[in-house]
């Protein structure tokens, strides 16, 4: 299939993609290899050895391969959680002594990681705004190393100006870096868009189920090697039985995402029109402030949108409570649609005035698409709301 792959389309790659033929003993669908001993050839390589923890073995290696022909990468790693991606790639990036740029609106835990772990790496790093590429050469120092942004933000769905970042970084010699999570190599894929390096939580839209945690970081050959080897040492490995449930959801990505794009934006298009409503947040309507180079950079919006509602706090969460098909959850990326308020989960932590600072108020309520028929979701959010 390899030689093949490049010209099929994500529906098809989402299948196919990384499937040996024939597979082992004939298998139409890949095996899970449990075992952690196999025998070694002599001169095989430390991380080269077929072990678990080395990310080596044959269901991992099948995972990669098909990862990496997903999003156009020449290698791609599976990790234990899309936090242990993030930090195999700072941790085999920089070394002590080195400044980094990131986006100033970044997921909760990478948040945390930028603001209390990486100082005591040695890193030094500004927070710069993706939208403003004018402004991002004033912060870059000559230690500076690497970009990180997100393909979207969360939970106000904001679209960075990714071209813009890779220019800046190959002009500079950064590596450029963007969590991918929210667009799914569906609606973007960084790689064959100049990025270096690209990570997910692929326990949201890559896995879709809701039913595991993982990882993955896909890129250069050469950087996705380095962050191997740094994630044999920290040991943020993936196990095989999660690695075969995650190629398993690979294969309905294109067909869920596709279905979660066209939902959003027909869930996004009532809610801006109802009275109820002060303001909805998807790149997909013409009114929001990235729709020009979203729709020219993206496949699709996504399945994330957020919304205010008319009445402050309490209105907002009487929507969580009237509506009856989304659960009251955090995460996203499955079938199923999810709601809730950053202010009091993924933003609880923030100070409130913080929180405004970056538009994340009371009032704000996130909704995660699902695949339901967005008919029934429509008529679900106009009982709630009326």
């Amino acid at each position: 299939m390899k030689e093949r792959e490049s010209g099929l389309k994500m529906n098809t790659l989402a299948v196919h993609a990384g499937e040996p033929r024939p597979g082992p003993e004939g298998a139409v669908v890949f095996p899970i290899f449990q075992g952690t001993v196999y025998q070694t050839e002599p001169g095989t390589g430390y991380h080269e050895q077929k072990y678990i923890r080395l990310n080596s073995t044959p269901t991992q290696k099948y995972l990669h391969d098909k990862l990496a022909a997903l999003e156009g990468a020449e290698a791609a790693l599976g990790t234990g959680s899309g936090m242990a991606a993030l930090t195999a790639i700072l941790m085999s990036t920089l070394k002590p002594g080195d400044h980094f740029l990131a986006g100033d609106v970044l997921y909760g835990g990478t948040l945390d990681f930028v603001m209390h772990d990486a100082p005591r790496h040695g890193w030094t790093h500004a927070f710069v705004d993706p939208q403003a590429p004018e402004t991002w050469a004033a912060a870059t120092r000559p230690n500076t190393r690497l970009f990180l942004v997100e393909t979207i933000t969360n939970p106000l769905v904001r679209v960075p100006r990714l071209s813009e970042v890779v220019a800046f970084c190959r002009e500079r010699g950064l590596v450029s870096v963007v969590d991918n999570t929210l667009a799914s190599p569906v609606n973007f894929r960084p790689i064959v868009n100049g990025f270096d390096l690209a990570f997910h939580s692929a326990t949201k839209y890559l896995n879709g189920h809701s039913d595991l945690v993982a990882g993955c970081v896909v890129g250069r050959r050469e950087l996705v090697d380095r962050a191997r080897i740094t994630l044999n040492h920290y040991g943020g490995t993936l196990d095989p039985h999660a690695a075969f449930l995650l190629a398993r959801g690979l294969k309905t990505l294109a067909i869920r995402v596709q279905a979660q794009n066209a939902n959003a934006l027909a869930v996004a298009r009532f809610l801006s029109t109802h009275p109820r409503v002060a303001h909805v947040n998807y790149p997909g309507l013409e009114t929001h402030p990235d729709h020009a180079h979203a729709r020219a950079l993206l496949s699709g919006f996504g399945g994330l949108l957020s919304l205010r509602v008319k009445g402050g706090a309490d209105a907002a969460q009487r929507l969580l409570t009237r509506v009856h098909l989304p659960y009251v959850a955090p995460s996203l990326g499955g079938v199923e649609s999810l709601i809730t308020r950053p202010c009091i989960t993924s933003h609880a932590g923030m100070k409130k005035e913080d929180r405004e600072r970056i538009g994340i108020t009371d009032d704000l309520v996130r909704v995660a698409i699902g695949i339901e028929d967005a008919g029934d979701l429509i008529e679900d959010f106009r009982q709630a709301l009326d």
